[in-house]
């Protein structure tokens, strides 16, 4: 366990007087603080408030990576890593507002776009990535159905139902949408780069221009993915698939799977923060035609 934040942050600080900590959150088994130097210095401090073992999955380190990884691609908007260790990582403060931007008029389609436009020969990545400090695995494949299907909607649903099952009736019909996933997805979009966590949260705007992405838990899998999920949470509108496909085209049964997509990030929300989400899914469900 970290038994001495304070001492630990001294030593890292060089003993900079006054060091306050203000605490932001807590969440599945992270606390994250804000840390401000006497020299008016702010950074982000995340850390486990219990040690982890050895065989979990360390959610911080695929962090860790996903950010070295981010940042060495030219993609600065991610915050820089001051320091890290197996429970505990230092990120770069990015000055923000907490106001809701009408992503239209901002510069976020250019950002979303340069990030999808790194692209792969596969799906997957070189190390397994998190979202809501859940590993994702990034297995790699050259079929995308077959790694949505494995390491995407599968990982999530048995989750669920390890711990509390859905309604058996929302059970039937997304095992048997998994059956048919194949059929009902696209197998070879070119692999594009994703955030892995990309909603409104984790975008940093000021002045209606946007300054930071954070808790990225990258992979490279199909765009359209992405864009799914920024619709979810209602945060892109079709004026801005519009304005994005005119640089990168959707496919023509886009809106047809569209709800696949977005089943996933709702399970995933059922699992990692409420048992509401359950009425999304029926609406999501009765969206896909099986």
């Amino acid at each position: 366990m970290l038994t001495n934040i304070n001492d630990k942050l001294n030593k890292i600080f060089d003993n900079k007087k006054n060091i306050k900590r203000i605490f932001i959150q807590e969440a599945f088994g992270i606390i994250c603080e804000k840390i401000v130097l006497d020299n008016k210095k702010i950074f982000v401090l995340k850390y486990y408030k219990k040690q982890i073992s050895k065989n979990s999955f360390n959610a911080l380190k695929a962090e860790v990576d996903s950010l070295h990884y981010l940042r060495n691609s030219g993609f600065l908007l991610f915050p820089n890593v001051i320091f890290s260790e197996d429970e505990l990582i230092i990120l770069e403060f990015i000055d923000h507002e907490n106001n809701v931007v009408e992503v239209n008029n901002t510069n976020f389609l250019d950002i979303i776009l340069a990030i999808h436009q790194k692209n792969s020969k596969y799906y997957g990545f070189s190390f397994d990535s998190q979202i809501g400090a859940m590993k994702q695995p990034n297995d790699i494949m050259s079929d995308w159905s077959e790694f949505f299907q494995k390491n995407r909607i599968e990982i999530v649903y048995d989750a669920i139902c390890k711990v509390d099952p859905l309604p058996k009736e929302l059970n039937i019909k997304i095992e048997k949408l998994i059956l048919q996933i194949k059929n009902l997805l696209p197998q070879s979009p070119k692999p594009s780069l994703l955030h892995g966590d990309l909603w409104k949260g984790n975008i940093l705007f000021k002045n209606n221009k946007v300054v930071g992405l954070i808790d990225p838990g990258i992979f490279f899998g199909h765009n359209e993915m992405e864009l799914a999920y920024l619709r979810f949470f209602n945060f892109a509108d079709e004026i801005f698939l519009k304005r994005y496909s005119s640089h990168i085209a959707l496919s023509s049964e886009y809106f047809l799977y569209e709800p696949i997509y977005q089943l996933y990030y709702c399970l995933l929300n059922v699992y990692l923060w409420s048992r509401e989400y359950i009425k999304n899914t029926y609406d999501i469900l009765k969206k896909i035609k099986i």
